[in-house]
């Protein structure tokens, strides 16, 4: 799983080969999340805390993961995206 960012403990990552809708995995300690670029949607858990870095992350950083998601389906290399500081 390509990671294109990582911060405060978490680690956000794309598959090259995954399914629609567009979106981004999410994985902090033993948790793990999916978010859908579109819209925002949250599947999965995580801490309150950490879940709240992400979706502030997302919403700074959307054009950026909709940029990677297509980059993932034309199966070239996805770039790396600042995390929060």
């Amino acid at each position: 799983m390509p990671e294109i960012s990582r911060f405060l403990g978490i680690v956000i990552a794309m598959y090259w080969d995954d399914h629609q809708p567009p979106h981004f995995h999410a994985r902090y300690g033993d948790y793990r999340i999916t978010v859908r670029i579109g819209d925002g949607v949250v599947e999965g858990r995580f801490p309150r805390r950490a879940l709240g870095h992400v979706l502030e992350w997302y919403q700074l950083h959307r054009v950026e993961l909709e940029d990677d998601w297509r980059l993932a389906r034309e199966r070239k290399p996805l770039r790396p995206i600042p995390g929060l500081e």
